[in-house]
């Protein structure tokens, strides 16, 4: 029984990890293609949950989950033009910077619009209660999420791997010098690249404001994990972020199970058990920043 409810915790870190996934991946891309430390990408993740929590209430949750990312990767396309354009040549530390003020202007302005109280969304009736699989208890509502967090990955593995736009980031990723003595521009496409980060994040926000707290400071909250899981894999990695997400969310949910005080730390101490072995990240590339 012991060695049953353990499994559980470790399918539930699963999940766990995959939403810190479709956080950390985004801000990866972002960081990795255009050299910008986006403190702001917590913001967007609040959208996504504030944004499910009001189309919900009229046009019922699977409409809102869907369009809420969608939504806010539109946004991403304004903050990627009139702000992050900006920084791709300047010093990281003005986009840093930067980025810090608008995730708390964001902040603050979902605390003018909905209040500073927390909202609260309900799971649809058809996914409450839980299903035995073999002789396992799980929620219905976390298997949606991991079903949905697996789908999500496997369009952005395609995306980066299979399409021409893929391999042009993934070669600015690596070598952004070729990129340009072929005389492509990395600039345009990260316009796409923005727009996949924040939606991903705003979907992590829809699925898991259900729940979670919906509150103005849960985008701040989440950016640290986010980071974490960034460092662990290794910048430039897909795989490695991939890895280091499940890795953090695995170790947090065994963690719980037997020492409950310890969850927040054990992130931590994950990271630094890394970074002492291999300071790159359990995957990461060297980076270079394009001109």
């Amino acid at each position: 029984m012991q060695i049953a409810f353990l499994l559980e915790q470790v399918v539930n870190g699963l999940v766990l990890g995959g939403y810190y996934l479709l956080i950390a991946l985004g801000l990866s891309l972002i960081f990795s293609v255009g050299g910008i430390v986006n403190l702001a990408h917590g913001a967007f993740y609040a959208l996504g949950a504030y944004a499910l929590v009001e189309l919900t209430n009229t046009l019922g949750f699977g409409p809102a989950v869907v369009i809420s990312p969608v939504a806010v990767a539109l946004l991403g396309i304004v903050f990627e033009r009139l702000i992050l354009r900006r920084f791709y040549t300047a010093d990281p530390i003005l986009s840093l910077l930067v980025t810090f003020a608008l995730a708390m202007v964001a902040e603050q302005a979902i605390r003018i619009i909905w209040g500073p109280a927390p909202l609260s969304a309900e799971i649809p009736p058809v996914f409450r209660g839980s299903v035995f699989v073999g002789n396992f208890l799980f929620s219905r509502y976390r298997l949606l999420i991991l079903a949905v967090i697996v789908a999500v990955l496997i369009a952005v593995w395609l995306l980066l791997h299979k399409t021409s736009f893929g391999r042009v980031v993934r070669a600015g990723i690596q070598r952004p010098d070729m990129v340009a003595a072929l005389g492509i521009r990395l600039q345009p496409y990260m316009t796409g690249i923005v727009m996949l980060g924040v939606g991903m994040a705003a979907l992590a926000g829809a699925f898991f404001a259900p729940i979670t707290i919906v509150q103005p400071a849960m985008g701040s909250e989440i950016i640290t994990v986010a980071f974490v899981v960034v460092v662990i894999g290794g910048l430039g990695s897909f795989w490695g972020v991939v890895l280091a997400a499940l890795l953090v969310g695995v170790v947090r949910g065994v963690t719980i199970h037997f020492v409950p005080a310890a969850g927040e730390a054990s992130i931590y101490i994950l990271m630094f058990l890394v970074l002492i072995v291999r300071p790159r990240g359990l995957l990461g590339e060297r980076i270079e920043k394009f001109e």
